[in-house]
Protein backbone atom coordinates (compact mmCIF):
# COMPACT_ATOMS: atom_id res chain seq x y z
CA UNK A 1 0.00 0.00 0.00
CA UNK A 2 2.57 2.67 -1.48
CA UNK A 3 -0.54 5.69 -1.47
CA UNK A 4 -3.30 6.87 0.75
CA UNK A 5 -5.64 6.39 -2.09
CA UNK A 6 -3.96 2.71 -2.16
CA UNK A 7 -4.82 2.07 1.21
CA UNK A 8 -9.04 2.73 0.45
CA UNK A 9 -8.64 1.18 -2.29
CA UNK A 10 -7.51 -2.50 -0.81
CA UNK A 11 -9.74 -2.14 1.91
CA UNK A 12 -12.65 -1.32 -0.16
CA UNK A 13 -11.47 -4.45 -2.12
CA UNK A 14 -12.35 -6.15 1.08
CA UNK A 15 -16.10 -4.47 1.94
CA UNK A 16 -14.49 -1.84 4.32
CA UNK A 17 -15.72 1.63 3.15
CA UNK A 18 -13.05 3.33 5.01
CA UNK A 19 -12.77 7.19 4.99
CA UNK A 20 -10.09 9.50 4.40
CA UNK A 21 -8.63 10.17 7.99
CA UNK A 22 -8.87 6.45 9.25
CA UNK A 23 -7.00 5.52 5.58
CA UNK A 24 -4.49 8.32 6.52
CA UNK A 25 -3.75 6.62 9.97
CA UNK A 26 -3.61 3.13 8.31
CA UNK A 27 -1.39 4.34 5.95
CA UNK A 28 1.18 5.52 8.15
CA UNK A 29 1.19 2.51 10.74
CA UNK A 30 1.83 0.41 8.05
CA UNK A 31 4.71 3.07 6.44
CA UNK A 32 6.29 3.77 10.28
CA UNK A 33 5.58 -0.12 11.35
CA UNK A 34 4.13 1.93 14.58
CA UNK A 35 0.90 -0.51 16.20
CA UNK A 36 -2.29 1.86 15.30
CA UNK A 37 -4.73 2.34 18.31
CA UNK A 38 -7.92 2.44 17.45
CA UNK A 39 -10.79 3.47 19.88
CA UNK A 40 -14.33 4.30 19.89
CA UNK A 41 -18.08 2.78 20.58
CA UNK A 42 -18.40 -0.88 20.00
CA UNK A 43 -19.79 -1.99 16.75
CA UNK A 44 -17.95 0.86 14.62
CA UNK A 45 -15.56 -0.96 12.31
CA UNK A 46 -12.52 -1.47 14.64
CA UNK A 47 -12.04 -4.97 14.87
CA UNK A 48 -13.34 -5.49 11.38
CA UNK A 49 -10.51 -3.46 10.08
CA UNK A 50 -7.74 -5.24 11.42
CA UNK A 51 -9.19 -8.08 9.64
CA UNK A 52 -9.39 -6.43 6.41
CA UNK A 53 -5.75 -5.28 6.49
CA UNK A 54 -4.68 -8.10 7.20
CA UNK A 55 -6.89 -9.88 3.91
CA UNK A 56 -5.84 -7.29 1.71
CA UNK A 57 -2.04 -7.65 2.57
CA UNK A 58 -2.50 -11.57 2.36
CA UNK A 59 -0.97 -12.17 6.10
CA UNK A 60 -1.92 -14.65 9.02
CA UNK A 61 -4.55 -12.49 11.40
CA UNK A 62 -3.43 -13.61 15.25
CA UNK A 63 -6.13 -12.11 17.33
CA UNK A 64 -5.66 -11.91 21.06
CA UNK A 65 -9.27 -11.19 22.74
CA UNK A 66 -8.73 -9.58 25.74
CA UNK A 67 -10.69 -10.01 28.98
CA UNK A 68 -10.60 -9.02 32.82
CA UNK A 69 -7.84 -11.36 34.34
CA UNK A 70 -5.87 -11.77 31.47
CA UNK A 71 -1.93 -12.01 32.16
CA UNK A 72 1.19 -12.65 30.15
CA UNK A 73 0.86 -16.96 30.37
CA UNK A 74 -2.10 -16.76 28.81
CA UNK A 75 -1.03 -13.82 26.15
CA UNK A 76 1.98 -15.30 25.47
CA UNK A 77 2.69 -19.19 26.60
CA UNK A 78 1.67 -22.46 28.63
CA UNK A 79 3.37 -25.54 29.11
CA UNK A 80 1.25 -28.54 27.70
CA UNK A 81 1.23 -30.02 31.69
CA UNK A 82 -0.90 -33.14 30.70
CA UNK A 83 1.55 -34.01 27.98
CA UNK A 84 4.05 -33.65 30.44
CA UNK A 85 3.01 -35.76 33.41
CA UNK A 86 2.16 -38.69 30.27
CA UNK A 87 5.86 -38.28 29.63
CA UNK A 88 7.09 -38.30 33.59
CA UNK A 89 4.82 -41.52 33.90
CA UNK A 90 6.64 -43.23 30.98
CA UNK A 91 9.69 -42.48 31.83
CA UNK A 92 9.14 -43.75 34.99
CA UNK A 93 7.26 -47.21 33.34
CA UNK A 94 10.55 -47.70 31.98
CA UNK A 95 12.26 -48.13 34.54
CA UNK A 96 13.65 -44.35 35.40
CA UNK A 97 15.34 -41.43 33.47
CA UNK A 98 17.84 -39.23 34.62
CA UNK A 99 16.06 -36.55 36.60
CA UNK A 100 18.43 -33.66 34.64
CA UNK A 101 18.08 -35.36 31.43
CA UNK A 102 13.86 -35.61 31.77
CA UNK A 103 13.53 -31.92 33.36
CA UNK A 104 15.37 -30.80 30.33
CA UNK A 105 13.50 -32.82 27.62
CA UNK A 106 10.12 -31.57 28.92
CA UNK A 107 10.57 -27.93 28.74
CA UNK A 108 10.98 -27.59 25.33
CA UNK A 109 9.35 -26.70 22.12
CA UNK A 110 7.71 -29.96 22.27
CA UNK A 111 5.30 -29.31 25.18
CA UNK A 112 5.20 -25.82 24.60
CA UNK A 113 1.63 -24.32 23.65
CA UNK A 114 2.02 -21.11 21.74
CA UNK A 115 -0.54 -18.10 22.65
CA UNK A 116 -1.11 -15.47 20.49
CA UNK A 117 1.63 -12.85 21.39
CA UNK A 118 4.33 -15.43 20.63
CA UNK A 119 2.76 -17.05 17.75
CA UNK A 120 2.90 -12.82 16.25
CA UNK A 121 6.68 -13.31 17.09
CA UNK A 122 7.32 -16.24 14.88
CA UNK A 123 8.22 -16.02 11.31
CA UNK A 124 5.28 -16.20 8.72
CA UNK A 125 4.24 -17.63 5.49
CA UNK A 126 4.12 -14.01 3.41
CA UNK A 127 5.38 -11.76 5.60
CA UNK A 128 4.62 -10.55 9.15
CA UNK A 129 1.45 -11.37 10.39
CA UNK A 130 -1.37 -8.64 11.71
CA UNK A 131 -1.68 -8.86 15.59
CA UNK A 132 -5.04 -7.61 16.50
CA UNK A 133 -4.97 -6.88 20.55
CA UNK A 134 -9.12 -6.57 20.29
CA UNK A 135 -11.14 -4.69 23.28
CA UNK A 136 -7.67 -3.94 25.32
CA UNK A 137 -9.96 -1.78 28.20
CA UNK A 138 -11.25 -4.94 29.72
CA UNK A 139 -7.98 -6.33 31.14
CA UNK A 140 -5.91 -4.26 34.10
CA UNK A 141 -3.05 -2.23 34.33
CA UNK A 142 -0.35 -5.18 34.73
CA UNK A 143 -0.75 -6.83 31.61
CA UNK A 144 -0.73 -2.94 29.85
CA UNK A 145 3.00 -2.97 31.55
CA UNK A 146 3.65 -5.97 30.05
CA UNK A 147 1.85 -5.24 26.74
CA UNK A 148 4.40 -1.67 26.82
CA UNK A 149 7.74 -3.79 26.97
CA UNK A 150 6.22 -7.04 24.96
CA UNK A 151 5.38 -3.75 21.80
CA UNK A 152 8.65 -2.11 22.58
CA UNK A 153 11.33 -4.82 20.92
CA UNK A 154 8.92 -6.75 19.61
CA UNK A 155 9.91 -9.90 22.02
CA UNK A 156 9.24 -12.39 24.65
CA UNK A 157 11.06 -14.36 27.24
CA UNK A 158 10.02 -17.81 28.28
CA UNK A 159 12.49 -18.57 31.50
CA UNK A 160 13.35 -22.05 29.78
CA UNK A 161 13.86 -21.22 26.36
CA UNK A 162 15.24 -18.10 26.71
CA UNK A 163 14.44 -14.89 24.59
CA UNK A 164 12.49 -15.12 21.57
CA UNK A 165 12.66 -11.77 18.97
CA UNK A 166 10.02 -11.22 16.17
CA UNK A 167 12.30 -11.23 12.66
CA UNK A 168 10.10 -8.92 11.39
CA UNK A 169 7.68 -6.75 13.92
CA UNK A 170 3.71 -7.83 13.19
CA UNK A 171 1.40 -5.09 12.23
CA UNK A 172 -0.02 -4.28 15.86
CA UNK A 173 -3.63 -2.83 15.59
CA UNK A 174 -4.87 -2.40 19.31
CA UNK A 175 -8.36 -1.72 19.97
CA UNK A 176 -10.62 -0.20 22.57
CA UNK A 177 -14.70 0.65 23.51
CA UNK A 178 -13.06 2.97 26.35
CA UNK A 179 -15.35 1.29 28.77
CA UNK A 180 -11.98 3.18 30.91
CA UNK A 181 -9.03 4.79 30.00
CA UNK A 182 -5.60 2.97 28.48
CA UNK A 183 -2.53 4.23 29.82
CA UNK A 184 -0.92 7.12 28.25
CA UNK A 185 2.22 5.31 28.35
CA UNK A 186 0.55 2.69 25.94
CA UNK A 187 -0.91 5.01 23.32
CA UNK A 188 2.45 7.53 23.37
CA UNK A 189 3.99 3.87 21.48
CA UNK A 190 0.83 4.34 19.10
CA UNK A 191 -0.60 6.11 16.10
CA UNK A 192 -4.05 7.19 17.46
CA UNK A 193 -7.76 7.33 15.64
CA UNK A 194 -11.27 7.30 17.32
CA UNK A 195 -13.43 5.39 15.55
CA UNK A 196 -17.27 7.78 15.35
CA UNK A 197 -20.27 6.43 13.79
CA UNK A 198 -20.53 7.55 10.12
CA UNK A 199 -22.57 10.22 8.11
CA UNK A 200 -25.65 9.14 6.50
CA UNK A 201 -23.36 9.30 2.98
CA UNK A 202 -20.80 6.98 4.71
CA UNK A 203 -22.90 4.38 6.69
CA UNK A 204 -25.30 4.35 3.20
CA UNK A 205 -21.57 3.01 0.89
CA UNK A 206 -21.02 0.64 4.17
CA UNK A 207 -24.82 -0.94 3.94
CA UNK A 208 -24.57 -1.36 0.28
CA UNK A 209 -20.61 -3.16 0.61
CA UNK A 210 -22.24 -5.49 3.24
CA UNK A 211 -26.06 -6.27 1.97
CA UNK A 212 -25.77 -5.33 -1.58
CA UNK A 213 -28.84 -7.45 -1.80
CA UNK A 214 -30.93 -4.41 -0.23
CA UNK A 215 -32.67 -2.12 -2.27
CA UNK A 216 -31.59 1.29 -2.66
CA UNK A 217 -34.41 2.82 -0.47
CA UNK A 218 -34.39 0.68 1.98
CA UNK A 219 -30.98 0.82 2.66
CA UNK A 220 -32.03 4.73 3.22
CA UNK A 221 -34.76 3.90 5.38
CA UNK A 222 -32.83 1.74 7.47
CA UNK A 223 -29.64 3.84 7.71
CA UNK A 224 -31.95 7.33 8.50
CA UNK A 225 -33.79 5.18 11.29
CA UNK A 226 -30.84 4.18 13.03
CA UNK A 227 -28.91 7.40 12.69
CA UNK A 228 -31.95 9.03 14.19
CA UNK A 229 -32.39 6.40 17.11
CA UNK A 230 -28.48 6.88 18.13
CA UNK A 231 -29.55 10.13 19.26
CA UNK A 232 -32.20 9.25 21.80
CA UNK A 233 -31.43 8.51 25.08
CA UNK A 234 -30.68 4.45 25.15
CA UNK A 235 -28.25 2.87 26.98
CA UNK A 236 -26.38 1.37 24.47
CA UNK A 237 -26.75 3.33 20.62
CA UNK A 238 -26.57 0.52 17.84
CA UNK A 239 -23.44 0.55 15.85
CA UNK A 240 -22.83 0.19 12.12
CA UNK A 241 -22.50 -3.83 13.35
CA UNK A 242 -26.14 -3.83 14.29
CA UNK A 243 -27.41 -1.71 11.54
CA UNK A 244 -26.16 -4.49 8.58
CA UNK A 245 -27.50 -7.15 11.14
CA UNK A 246 -30.74 -5.53 10.86
CA UNK A 247 -30.34 -4.88 7.13
CA UNK A 248 -29.90 -8.78 6.65
CA UNK A 249 -32.80 -9.83 8.94
CA UNK A 250 -34.99 -7.55 6.93
CA UNK A 251 -34.02 -8.73 3.49
CA UNK A 252 -34.59 -12.53 4.96
CA UNK A 253 -38.32 -11.36 5.73
CA UNK A 254 -38.75 -9.88 2.47
CA UNK A 255 -39.47 -6.27 4.01
CA UNK A 256 -39.73 -3.65 1.38
CA UNK A 257 -40.36 -0.58 3.21
CA UNK A 258 -40.13 0.09 7.03
CA UNK A 259 -43.17 0.29 9.49
CA UNK A 260 -43.48 0.32 12.98
CA UNK A 261 -45.01 -3.50 13.08
CA UNK A 262 -41.65 -4.46 11.15
CA UNK A 263 -39.76 -2.31 13.48
CA UNK A 264 -41.01 -3.45 16.53
CA UNK A 265 -40.95 -7.17 15.61
CA UNK A 266 -37.44 -6.95 14.73
CA UNK A 267 -35.83 -4.60 17.18
CA UNK A 268 -33.70 -7.45 18.42
CA UNK A 269 -31.24 -6.93 15.98
CA UNK A 270 -30.91 -3.34 16.12
CA UNK A 271 -31.18 -3.06 20.76
CA UNK A 272 -29.60 -5.57 23.08
CA UNK A 273 -30.88 -4.45 25.94
CA UNK A 274 -34.45 -4.45 27.15
CA UNK A 275 -34.79 -1.26 28.37
CA UNK A 276 -34.32 0.34 25.43
CA UNK A 277 -36.42 -2.57 23.70
CA UNK A 278 -38.97 -0.70 25.67
CA UNK A 279 -38.60 2.29 25.44
CA UNK A 280 -39.59 2.11 21.46
CA UNK A 281 -42.58 0.30 22.33
CA UNK A 282 -45.90 1.95 21.45
CA UNK A 283 -46.09 5.03 19.38
CA UNK A 284 -42.22 6.14 20.04
CA UNK A 285 -41.14 3.35 17.10
CA UNK A 286 -43.94 4.98 14.76
CA UNK A 287 -42.26 8.80 15.85
CA UNK A 288 -38.79 8.09 14.95
CA UNK A 289 -39.60 6.20 11.72
CA UNK A 290 -41.75 9.95 10.49
CA UNK A 291 -38.99 12.16 11.38
CA UNK A 292 -36.45 9.42 9.62
CA UNK A 293 -38.49 9.79 6.22
CA UNK A 294 -39.28 13.48 6.64
CA UNK A 295 -35.34 13.82 6.73
CA UNK A 296 -35.56 11.55 3.33
CA UNK A 297 -38.14 13.77 1.84
CA UNK A 298 -36.25 16.78 2.79
CA UNK A 299 -32.41 15.64 1.84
Amino acid sequence: MKSIDAVQSALAGQSYVCGRALATVVFLSLKLGRPLFLEGEAGTGKTEIAKAIAAALGRRLIRLQCYEGLDAASAVYEWNFAEQMIAIRAAEAAGGADRDALKTELFTEDYLIERPLLQAMRPQVGGAPVLLIDELDRTDAPFEAFLLEALSDFQVTIPELGTVKAPEPPIVIITSNRTREVHDALKRRCLYHWVDYPNFAREIEILQARAPKAASALSREIVAFVQKLRGEDLFKKPGVAETIDWAKCLLALDVINLSPEVIADTLGAILKYQDDIQKLEGSEAKRILDEAKADLVNA
